[in-house]
């Protein structure tokens, strides 16, 4: 029964952890997740259990672990001397802990990764104007309208609309290009 209540503890202070760090829950601290699941412990056995599960987790969630490499890293952790690994029934619940979260963990590490606001969508079309519709014979050709939709998560869209003429959508192409450029160099290096 002992292991049992082990067990319990054990996915309630990894779930604990994930709520605090990845799922932005400030509800959950670590004076709560002590009082809730390990009563028993001294204050710094429990901070010491905390910091190796936060570690372990991090460098999971981290390295977005598949079932192989999870296995391989768990393996290498229970084989490792001294205090800094762990048991057998500690590598299982992160084991199970890591297979029921691991979509959601990613998901809010992509989130918390990318740049405000986004890009929701982007429409465009070409217009081709003739010298007679603006009255002016140097202004005929083809203008690009280009439509951005903006957002931050959780707020409506901005509408942003541009105009490009033949030169500005060339320089926007050779600016692109060079974009490209720069970042094949970087992999290439790498």
């Amino acid at each position: 029964m002992a292991d049992v209540e082990a067990t319990k503890s054990l996915s309630g202070l990894l779930n604990g952890i994930a709520q605090k760090v990845y799922y932005n829950n400030s509800e959950i601290t670590e004076e709560l997740l002590k009082n809730e699941l390990y009563p028993d412990l001294s204050q710094e056995e429990f901070k010491a259990l905390h910091e190796k599960m936060k570690g372990l987790v991090k460098s999971i969630a981290t390295a977005d672990m598949d079932h192989a490499q999870l296995e391989a890293f768990l393996t290498a952790q229970t084989r490792r001397q001294g205090g800094g690994g762990v048991n057998a029934e500690q590598a299982a619940a992160l084991s199970r802990f890591w297979k029921s979260q691991r979509v959601r963990v990613r998901e809010s590490l992509l989130s918390q990764s990318r740049w405000e606001p986004g890009l929701r969508g982007l429409s465009w079309r070409v217009d081709l104007q003739t010298a007679a519709s603006r009255g002016d014979a140097a202004q005929s050709g083809p203008v690009a309208l280009m439509e951005l939709e903006l957002g931050r998560a959780g707020q409506d869209s901005e509408f942003v609309c541009l105009e490009f003429d033949e030169a500005k959508i060339n320089q926007v192409l050779k600016k692109m290009a060079d974009i490209q450029e720069s970042i094949d160099n970087i992999v290439h290096h790498t």
